[in-house]
């Protein structure tokens, strides 16, 4: 389905910053309001093999899908063009996000049957719990789709319009969204389901990939003053 101009407009031009700013202002009022939820409610306890396999996997794969996609299309082009030309960025971007996505998925099919498979997994999961990993699941897949299509298309041209549209949605570049009408279909749900992960993350687990970060802060944050009940003297 091509979507008219209007449409294509809302979900690649306006969709974005809406997704982006819930994203931050959720986050931040989730931490500042409800800080104790701010968690992955790990189920270890639960068939901690499993887990262990699946979690690794799927941790390791997608950060350096996450990466990739960071370094790969907000790179600013002089930085890249000295060494590569579009064609092999695009290589380079096709072997590497595609190893990293295979091994994501892998550990993501472990966890997602893990969860539903096991009847004490199932019952301690709330519906967003599935939802968030069937929604990542999905986004992991529809990537994977999109490298035996750009394998049909070496020259590096549509690898440089997706560049493009991410960098132009970064730069607040008006008018973004055309450069979408006319690509495949999916390209074009992949960047809309992402923009939708973002959408729901404050409301989910899945804030708690911010934990990192945040753990920055206590390097920077006062000594904490702990005083005894006991008697001095």
């Amino acid at each position: 389905m091509i979507p008219t101009r209007d449409l294509n407009e809302f979900l690649f031009g306006i969709y974005p910053y809406l997704a982006l700013a819930v994203l931050l202002l959720g986050c931040f009022i989730r931490f500042d309001r409800e800080p104790y939820t701010w968690k992955s409610d790990s189920s270890q306890l639960l068939r901690k093999r499993q887990l262990r396999w699946g979690s690794n996997l799927f941790h390791y794969g997608v950060l350096v899908v996450i990466l990739g996609h960071f370094v790969g299309f907000l790179t600013p082009d002089w930085a890249i063009r000295w060494a590569l030309d579009p064609a092999q960025h695009q290589l380079i971007a096709m072997v590497a996000g595609g190893v990293a996505g295979l091994v994501a998925i892998v550990g993501l099919s472990i966890l997602l049957r893990r969860r539903l498979a096991d009847p004490r997994i199932r019952r301690n999961s709330r519906r967003w719990d599935i939802a968030v990993v069937l929604l990542l699941w999905l986004q992991l897949a529809l990537g994977l789709l999109t490298v035996p299509l750009s394998a049909q298309h070496m020259d590096g041209v549509m690898f440089e319009v997706m560049t493009g549209y991410v960098k132009g949605i970064v730069t607040f570049q008006g008018g973004i969204a055309d450069v979408l009408l006319g690509t495949p279909w999916i390209y074009r749900l992949h960047i809309l389901i992402g923009f939708t992960i973002f959408l729901v993350s404050p409301f989910t687990r899945m804030v708690h990939i911010w934990s990192g970060a945040g753990a920055l802060a206590y390097l920077f944050r006062p000594y904490q003053i702990v005083r005894t009940r006991r008697p001095i003297g």
